[in-house]
């Protein structure tokens, strides 16, 4: 099996699926990608090289498809991960953040003893859509003191304008649909 080295490759194991969750939704569904090692291996590739210039001082990755991706960079490029998460799924003292949703609103902690004031952080994801998750997670390393020099994300999805929402931070994204 030859390597999978550019987006174009890695975007041909992200599989779409029609009317998923609810109709008139397209889907992507990243499980080929993580099923094939190549494939997997060249996306971590591709994550650190857009991640690495940022020289960060630690990974922040969202619950939970984000942890995935955090946890292989994360060792690639040997680095702290800090988990982001819903409430109550964290067994130390958390600090949290709300955020919005398209209806009503949602909540993320992480620990409150991880982030170091003035150090440089990445948040990880593996999608992009409206943003609000990302957003979250880059308030509560900046609440803490942290400074968020990038996002980075497996896919982006453009037509929602998330990038938007993260108010100029930096955004690396491997895919974008």
């Amino acid at each position: 099996m030859s390597p999978v080295t550019s987006p174009l490759q890695i975007s041909s194991f992200v599989r779409d699926v029609p009317d998923f969750p609810k109709p008139g939704i397209l889907f992507r569904d990243i499980t080929p990608l993580l099923a094939n090692a190549a494939a997997f291996g060249a996306a971590i590739e591709q994550f650190a090289a857009a991640v690495g210039p940022h020289r960060v001082s630690a990974l922040v990755a969202i619950e939970s498809r984000g942890f995935i991706f955090g946890a292989a960079l994360a060792q690639k490029l040997g680095l702290p991960l800090l988990l982001v998460r819903k409430p109550g799924k964290l067994p130390r003292r958390t600090v949290s953040v709300s955020y919005e949703l398209e209806y009503g609103t949602d909540r993320v902690e992480m620990h409150a003893d991880e982030i170091v004031a003035g150090a440089r952080y990445a948040v990880i994801d593996d999608v992009i859509a409206t943003g609000g998750t990302a957003v979250a997670a880059a308030e509560l390393v900046e609440k803490q003191g942290g400074t968020v020099v990038c996002c980075a994300f497996l896919i982006e999805l453009d037509f929602l304008k998330g990038r938007e929402r993260l108010g100029g931070r930096p955004v690396e994204s491997l895919l974008h649909y």
